[in-house]
């Protein structure tokens, strides 16, 4: 569901409020967190979505990498999760049983364990998780964390949408697209681990609504701006050209769509004409498994990027975060 849709579902939905919920409905964040005491909250969130690649076993990874990243994007870590799927009644047994085991790999990759789960028949395949994770209760990450004059990073690169659509119509290299399945099954734990360590606020995952459309979450929720720098932003090998020749997907079309029509037309908006049109397609392409971003004070830079080197990843500084309440690109 495009990001517009859900916001009009939403309005009409009571929030529910209790002191120990500590991350709501009402947050609109990446996932739940209840208070169970001072020092342990619990986070909980469920995604699952249809094939993205050929590959059952890889589709099972890249599917619960996604629905954890939710967790990791809170601060979180990942403790349990219950499989969520549902399949055609002729799929064969054995390509069931290879999602399984690529999801089952995944969660066990990021210290936590598969404790069972729901199947359903349904005439296109469908997986994920319902993963629970912990958290300390004062260092939750929100997307209202953003400070003004922070630094903005990001874990992860750009591309995976416009990849995996290419994909599907056999009109991408089979070299892009193991580079971009490399990046989706990556966990964003060590993300999430250093955002921790240096003290995090304000953070998010990139997924469904792309860059600007959960950047677009933490500028309402934070009433700060975001300026990013076209030209530190990350993008996957081959992404950019897949882009010139109009792979996009459906949803960055919506995304595209609700950004300009929520930010742009009130003034919020302000992507520089020198941006390659293609570079500025991908800021509202659909992302899957994509990275955490985050902010940390200037004096939190240095480690940072040293508590990346240390976990053998990197990360991008593409921006940071200003006073006005707008999204610039230039």
């Amino acid at each position: 569901m495009g990001p517009g849709d859900l916001r009009d579902v939403l309005a009409g939905l009571k929030q529910e409020q209790h002191p120990d919920l500590l991350v709501g409905l009402g947050a609109s964040d990446d996932a739940a967190v209840y208070r169970i005491t001072d020092e342990v909250a619990v986070v909980e969130t469920v995604d699952f979505f249809p094939p993205i690649v050929d590959d059952p076993y890889l589709y099972g990874a890249i599917a619960a990498a996604n629905s954890m990243s939710d967790v990791y994007a809170m601060g979180g870590q990942v403790v349990f999760a219950l499989n969520v799927a549902g399949f055609p009644r002729d799929l064969p047994k054995e390509i069931i049983t290879a999602i399984f085991r690529g999801g089952a790999d995944k969660v066990r990759e990021a210290g936590g364990v598969i404790a069972g789960g729901h199947t359903v028949v349904d005439a296109e395949p469908k997986y994920g998780l319902c993963v629970t994770g912990r958290v300390h209760p004062s260092r939750i990450f929100i997307k209202g964390g953003l400070v003004a004059g922070e630094r903005l990073f990001l874990s992860k690169p750009l591309g995976t949408g416009v990849i995996a659509t290419a994909a599907k119509a056999d009109a991408c290299d089979p070299a892009v697209l193991d580079r971009a399945v490399e990046s989706m099954l990556r966990l964003n734990r060590a993300a999430s681990e250093v955002a921790q360590e240096a003290g995090v606020r304000g953070a998010t995952d990139i997924t469904g609504f792309g860059l600007l459309g959960h950047a677009a979450e933490m500028v309402e929720a934070s009433q700060a701006g975001i300026a990013l720098r076209a030209k530190d932003l990350p993008v996957l090998p081959g992404a950019l050209v897949l882009a010139e020749k109009g792979h996009w997907s459906g949803g960055m079309k919506r995304n595209r769509r609700h950004i300009e029509q929520t930010f742009g037309q009130g003034g919020r908006l302000a992507i520089d004409p020198s941006v390659p049109e293609a570079l500025a397609g991908l800021l509202f392409e659909a992302e899957t498994s994509g990275g955490l971003l985050f902010s940390v004070p200037p004096a939190r830079r240095g480690a940072v990027l040293e508590g990346f080197r240390r976990r053998g990843e990197r990360c991008w500084e593409i921006g940071e975060v200003t006073a006005e309440v707008k999204i610039v690109v230039s």
